[in-house]
This record gives C-alpha cells, structure tokens and sequence, in this order.
C-alpha cells in the first residue's frame, strides 16, 4: 500500500550517488581551466559550476510548460476539451481549460510537491474547478515522500487554514514510465502509453479531493468528489485510459484538540487505504 503506485528507482538513486562521489572527485580533471587540483576545489570554480546547474534546473518552467502545453492540445485535438490558454504571469494560477461542459477549470502548475512553493496558490473567483499539477521532473525525487508530504502538509493545511478549495490533484509528467520511473499501470500492458509530442505517457495519477473545505465546527468531514464532479480530471481520466481502481480518494477530517486545529488525511485507492495520518496540527509560523 502505498500514496501512489510508483516508487524511486532505487537502483539509479544508487547510481547517481556514485557519480556525485566520483564528480566531487575527479571534476579537476575535465576542461580546460589550467588549474591543479588544489587551486581548482580552493578556487570556488567547482561549487560555482554545481549552483548554476542547479539554478538553471531549479528555476526553468520551459520544459515543463511545454510539456503541460502538449498535453492540452492533445486533448483538445480529441475533443475532450473545448480550448485552453496560458492565465499569464500576472495572475497567481497557471492555465485555464474551458470544459465541453463549457465549465472553466483552472490548473496551478507545482513541482515535486514537498516544497514552500506548493503552499503558494489561489482559487481564482471564476474558476468552476481548480486543480494542482505536479511536474516533478527530477528523476532522483522519491514520488510517495512527495506526494504525501505535498497532500498532508502542505495542500490540506492550506485548504482549512485559507479557506481554499482544490477539487483535486494530477501527478504526472514526462518522467513516468521511463526507467527513472517505472509506472506499475505498464507491468502487464505497455499499449497504455500515449504518444503526446516526443513522449509516451501512461495514465496520469488523478487524486479527487473533498467537494468542500474542511471546517472543524460545520463541516468536519466533507464528501470526496466523484470524476464526474471534476470535469478536468475526467476528460484527463478519458483521454489517456485510467481505469476507475487506479483513482485516489483524499479524505480529510478536521477538528479541535485542546487550543489547536488538526487534520486526519487519508488517501484510498480501489477501495483500499492506502495511507492515513493521525490527526496533525496545523501550524503557522
């Protein structure tokens, strides 16, 4: 049991800590920098090299964007959805999706979930849905420390706390089904996979959250949606061939302990607990 299908590749994380020994090592040997081995670790060209990687990494939405763009079309092309367009740099959410409902669903675009920017969102006014996307593109990430520590710690305690209301979250991104991240849903069928652009995708990890925030005095433990309260994550669900026993249910349970306000959340899939928390408080700092 387990907050989400996948796992880490143990075997590449092993792979990629034997390469950062033998980088941190051997780094003074590659280039052309005319340094000997002590002037070039006291120089500070070595760490100065590593943070610009990891900046450039950290700090480029391009590939992700683009990524989420193919998506989008592709279901446009197919008649899922009716049209979708970029929200803009001025707006604190990312996309908006017109349903063929003629809904409007609204996506916030995240990262592996398990960091302050996740907290970072708001439910615009005229969003009938709105949804998380985490992109995690990091291949040495571990998927179920993420996922259960951007559901739990993070998206529940800023729903109670901020009286914001996600409808539900998507994990899924280029990554999944690859060697850096085998997806359980290939093991038995590898017809799953749908071309998007230059990648083969499996069905996305779709997560249905309380239809209503949590309150601990008038609503302590609201209904799950349902996929057909969720029209986004239906014609996602549709589109890319998720079966209805890979869908994950978020529960979440509010009240009162003493002075402080707690959450039980607990995430179910086929009918099957996958994971529950004792009742947590939420804090601010």
């Amino acid at each position: 049991m387990s907050e989400i299908p996948c796992e880490k590749n143990a075997e590449l994380r092993k792979k990629i800590l034997e390469f950062a020994e033998v980088l941190k090592t051997q780094a003074h040997t590659l280039g052309d920098h005319g340094l000997d081995e002590q002037d070039f670790y006291q120089s500070g060209l070595f760490r100065g090299t590593i943070e610009r990687i990891r900046g450039q990494f950290s700090a480029s939405m391009k590939e992700k964007r683009d990524f989420v763009s193919l998506v989008l079309s592709h279901m446009q092309e197919g008649g899922y959805i009716t049209d979708w367009g970029s929200a803009g740099e001025a707006n604190r959410h990312d996309y908006f999706v017109t349903l063929n409902t003629g809904r409007t669903a609204i996506i916030e675009l995240k990262g592996c979930l398990d960091g302050n920017n996740t907290n970072i969102f708001e439910r615009p006014p005229h969003a009938d849905e709105f949804i998380v996307w985490s992109v995690c593109s990091n291949p040495g990430a571990d998927p179920r420390h993420n996922v259960w520590s951007g559901i739990h710690t993070r998206l529940s305690a800023e729903m109670i706390d901020r009286n914001q209301r996600i409808d539900g979250l998507v994990v899924w991104d280029w990554i999944c089904g690859t060697l850096a991240r085998p997806c359980p849903k290939l093991a038995t069928d590898q017809t799953r996979l749908t071309e998007v652009g230059p990648y083969r995708v499996p069905p996305p990890c779709i997560y249905l959250f309380p239809g209503t925030v949590p309150s601990p005095r008038n609503n302590p433990k609201p209904r799950v949606n349902t996929l057909s309260d969720v029209g986004i994550l239906d014609a996602m669900h549709q589109c890319f061939g998720g079966l209805d026993t890979e869908l994950n249910r978020v529960e979440i349970e509010v009240g009162h302990q003493g002075a402080e306000t707690v959450r039980a959340t607990s995430i179910s899939r086929g009918g099957v607990e996958q994971k529950k928390s004792s009742p947590t408080p939420i804090r601010r700092s």
